[in-house]
């Protein structure tokens, strides 16, 4: 059979052949020696002869693995999904539950993107780590799992920040801000970015303070106030302390009024 991998003549004439064993033998050496693409294409010539049959779980596992090797992540998800449907307690099944979400991690977009992707991962990884606790790969399912909780609480930053910058353009757009910062605290409550979801809420908060009607002015006040002593309690060393002090002074101004 090495032979018969030793030159790109002899390649065309395998897929000219009408052995789906000699193929499928050939796409197997072809895939230890990385070469992808060519095993892909042998193994997709025999996959529909080998349907039904034992064989089919190796053909359908090894063609999602070429995809891998080819950097193709979708249709390596594909692939693996197939598999987990039609073997899913097969001899590669915790493979396939753990590449289903690896595949989606290393497809995930940047955070100002869309990110369905990355909650399709998040979803895959915890389906994996419940059926496979004691797996190998479980430890690195939690890290991969927990830097798509970080990507997607740096999505509602972005959305955060939008929000407070547009201020109070066409509606109250800080309320907007504060609310979307505590949903992605409550939904992300170990994510990276914790004091920057704080701060804006003590931004967004103060905002809405100093733009808000003279009636509802000291209820307002009042509780910017608690939030920045929430804030310096938790971050007292935060970059943002000389600016949290600058709003108390101006927050203690309008108390005293």
């Amino acid at each position: 059979m090495m032979i018969v991998l030793a030159g790109c003549g002899d390649y065309q004439k395998l897929l000219k052949s009408r052995d789906p064993e000699e193929k499928y033998q050939a796409a197997l050496l072809y895939f230890n020696q990385k070469q992808y693409v060519k095993a892909q294409t042998l193994l997709d010539d025999v996959s529909s002869y080998y349907r039904g049959t034992e064989r089919s779980e190796d053909v359908l596992a090894y063609l999602a693995r070429c995809y891998m090797g080819q950097k193709d992540y979708g249709s390596a998800t594909e692939y693996y999904r197939a598999y987990t449907r039609s073997y899913p307690k097969g001899k590669y099944a915790a493979e396939a539950y753990f590449q289903l979400g690896h595949c989606q991690y290393l497809d995930s977009p940047d955070a100002r993107l869309d990110q369905d992707v990355t909650r399709k991962a998040v979803e895959a990884f915890t389906q994996f780590v419940e059926l496979y606790p004691e797996s190998p790969y479980a430890e690195q399912a939690y890290r991969e799992m927990g830097e798509m909780f970080d990507k997607l609480a740096l999505k509602e930053l972005h959305n955060a920040r939008l929000y407070y910058n547009l201020g109070t353009y066409l509606g109250n757009n800080y309320l907007s801000c504060e609310l979307t910062c505590k949903n992605a605290l409550k939904n992300y409550p170990s994510n990276q970015y914790q004091e920057e979801f704080n701060w804006l809420i003590l931004q967004a908060k103060y905002q809405q303070m100093v733009n808000s009607f003279e009636q509802l002015k000291l209820e307002r006040a009042r509780d910017t106030q608690d939030e920045y002593y929430n804030f310096i309690t938790e971050y007292p060393t935060s970059k943002h302390r000389k600016e949290a002090d600058r709003m108390l002074v101006q927050i203690h101004k309008l108390t005293k009024e």
